[in-house]
């Protein structure tokens, strides 16, 4: 009768997840009675796992490499809420850029044309790398543009939420309005 409620699949994992399951399966069989906090148990897991062969790597590579078919063709046949994002207004101001942002669009063309061959990541590594070694006298005209960004952005921010809210209220006076209700707060003061 009612709708029946179809959970979500559960997610794939990865070769190193089912190995620390497996491992930590072992050890309760091994030793029951010692007790190990998460953090001491997942230090040993992981020099396990990097003290362990390829040979034995491959085992759970092949069974995340399963698990994640699983979860594939689980999802096709999945139809649930799939979450909405919440659309931008187009009106509404956009974030300033940061000052390491300013700087990476200043250097990107002159790293990009001393590096053609260079990708995205590695320009964006290479600016990364240049804005570290800056010191903060170098840093301070990126940081005053990106502070001059940043209140012009506060102040439009605070208009459009002015302009916003004000269209918000109207739309909430008509919709009362229109159900028959009056300015529901105001309170008669006894005489």
């Amino acid at each position: 009768m009612g709708k029946e409620i179809q959970l979500r699949p559960k997610v794939n994992v990865s070769s190193y997840i089912h190995f620390f399951l497996n491992y930590r399966n072992k050890f309760k069989e091994q030793q029951p009675n010692t007790y190990l906090g998460f953090k001491e148990f997942s230090r040993k897991c992981s020099e396990k796992w990097r003290s362990i062969s390829k040979h034995e790597k491959a085992k759970y590579e092949a069974l995340a490499k399963l698990d994640k078919a699983r979860y594939q063709e689980e999802m096709m046949n999945y139809i649930g809420k799939k979450k909405k994002r919440r659309k931008r207004d187009p009106q509404a101001p956009r974030r300033p850029p940061s000052s390491f942002l300013i700087f990476s669009q200043d250097h990107y063309a002159q790293l990009k044309k001393e590096n053609p061959g260079w990708s995205v990541v590695q320009v964006a590594k290479a600016t990364g790398k240049m804005w570290s070694t800056k010191t903060e006298v170098d840093k301070q005209p990126y940081e005053q543009r990106a502070a001059v960004l940043r209140s012009k952005y506060f102040e439009d921010l605070n208009t459009y939420r002015q302009q916003h809210h004000g269209r918000k209220r109207s739309f909430r006076q008509s919709a009362r309005n229109q159900r028959g209700r009056t300015e529901p707060n105001k309170r008669e003061d006894p005489v």
